[in-house]
């Protein structure tokens, strides 16, 4: 396994995240629009491929979300390479690169509908919080935010 650091527009990122989107589609239904519209390429400059041999599996992003948080985007691993710990290795290199460029924690946003999702961000330390932005007052929504560890 390989993990790589880009941005948004690498091509691998880019073929992945469109399987996220037909993944998110079937998952949101109705819904899906109104999240589409908040999770736009064009200002991730911070972006994760993870690859098993030559192949893209999975990505995540971030993009700063105030002057000391950073906003957890665009997470993605293929099902047939899910189970593997893909997740976790990328949340992992996305938390550690914010840390090094000095934000302090994570927030993220997820759908009420992804239980694996929300499963993973509970198993790695990430707690509940309102829903802040424009996930206020969205009941499909759920978010959670996690304190970075200093870089040393």
């Amino acid at each position: 396994m390989t993990v790589k650091r880009t941005d948004s527009t690498d091509q691998d990122f880019i073929r992945l995240v469109s399987l996220l989107d037909v993944f998110l589609a079937e998952i949101d239904g109705e819904d899906h629009a109104f999240y589409a519209q908040f999770n736009k390429l064009d200002a991730l400059r911070y972006a994760v491929v993870v690859y098993e041999g030559e192949t893209p599996v999975a990505c995540g992003a971030f993009k700063p979300f105030g002057d000391h948080a950073v906003e957890i985007k665009r997470m993605y691993v293929s099902p047939d390479h899910r189970r593997k710990g893909l997740a976790i290795t990328m949340l992992d290199e996305l938390e550690k690169w914010a840390a090094e460029l000095g934000y302090l924690h994570c927030v993220l946003e997820t759908g009420i509908r992804q239980s694996e999702a929300i499963a993973l961000y509970q198993k790695t330390g990430y707690r509940q919080t309102e829903n802040y932005g424009q996930y206020a007052g969205v009941k499909t929504s759920v978010c959670f935010e996690k304190k970075l560890s200093p870089t040393t």
